[in-house]
């Protein structure tokens, strides 16, 4: 699902480890770097707009193009249901650049199989108490739901060994810096095997 040397890329992490805003960023500093719009069936918040943020659909929608084979990835996820349509990803590669999806560990799973050659990348929080302040800052959810949120942040990391390439987000700049060292080919000293025992401890203090 390439277009020549334009390719997908998969970037994952914990809620409240940063990942929306990096790819934000990203995206604005990269000109042939696009993210792909998910469709979803979460009621829409008052900052977020159709076609923009999301493509907002009912479950009876989202159903029928699952049925239909639409999806490259989609998940459940806190009850609602999110996923990248293959028309939406072949857009942007069509178009000659590289493609960003947004997404947890279960969607890159299904995009190791429908597209072998992406790279995935996972965003590591530098710490549980740094991932529980950022939830409780952004002061979108109740207390119940920050810690649901919590316990699926142990649960995604726990997954973080089967990505390409691990980053953490510590320093906002530092980490955007390595995101698009990885985009242009220049992250080798942040692979998966570079990184496994650098990022040891951290990720055992991660999961408790």
């Amino acid at each position: 699902m390439s277009t020549g040397t334009h390719k997908p890329f998969v970037v994952a992490a914990p809620s409240g480890a940063g990942k929306t805003s990096l790819v934000r960023a990203l995206v604005d500093t990269t000109s042939n770097v696009k993210v792909a719009i998910s469709h979803t069936t979460r009621p829409m918040r008052p900052d977020e707009t159709d076609n923009l943020n999301y493509f907002f659909v009912d479950e009876s929608r989202f159903l029928m193009m699952v049925d239909n084979h639409e999806f490259l990835e989609w998940a459940r996820v806190f009850g609602s249901l999110y996923g990248t349509s293959k028309e939406e990803a072949e857009r942007i590669l069509g178009n000659g650049n590289h493609l960003v999806l947004e997404i947890d560990w279960q969607g890159a799973a299904q995009i190791r199989v429908e597209a072998p050659q992406a790279t995935t990348i996972f965003i590591l929080p530098p710490s549980l108490e740094s991932l529980r302040d950022r939830l409780e800052k952004r002061a979108q959810d109740d207390q119940h739901t920050v810690e649901q949120r919590m316990d699926a942040a142990i649960d995604e990391i726990s997954h973080c060994m089967e990505f390409d390439y691990l980053i953490v987000n510590d320093d906002f700049d530092q980490a955007l810096r390595e995101i698009s060292d990885v985009v242009n080919g220049r992250g080798e000293h942040l692979s998966q095997a570079s990184q496994k025992l650098k990022l040891g401890p951290l990720i055992s203090d991660l999961l408790g």
